[in-house]
């Protein structure tokens, strides 16, 4: 197998940030870092709209990000990675430092 170039990857790594650039896609990672759950279950977990949530599952998916798996007549999502949610974590620990930073200028 060949090795991905590196705008092969740096592609692939825009398309999962394209994943991840909406908060109520990154709210619904939050929720499947608990384990997996139904699209039912999120969207009453979130306060939404079942079809909004339907809609973001299949970007997240379609982005690698989560994974469906059909279960009877119930489709169910998990992560794909947990390594998302490390990385959500960063980035907002990174966020959370920028906030401070810009507080601390203003007072």
């Amino acid at each position: 197998m060949e090795r991905p170039t590196r705008q092969e990857i740096h592609q692939l790594h825009a398309e999962i940030c394209a994943g991840l650039a909406d908060p109520t896609r990154i709210l619904i990672l939050y929720e499947l870092a608990d384990g997996p759950q139904t699209g039912t279950a999120l969207a009453r977990a979130l306060g939404l709209p079942q079809s909004t949530v339907a809609r973001h599952l299949r970007v997240l998916a379609s982005k690698g990000l989560v994974i469906p798996t059909r279960r009877g007549g119930v489709v169910e999502y998990a992560l794909a990675d947990y390594r998302v949610i490390q990385a959500l974590d960063l980035m907002r620990a990174v966020l959370m430092d920028r906030i401070h930073l810009y507080h601390h200028i203003a007072s």
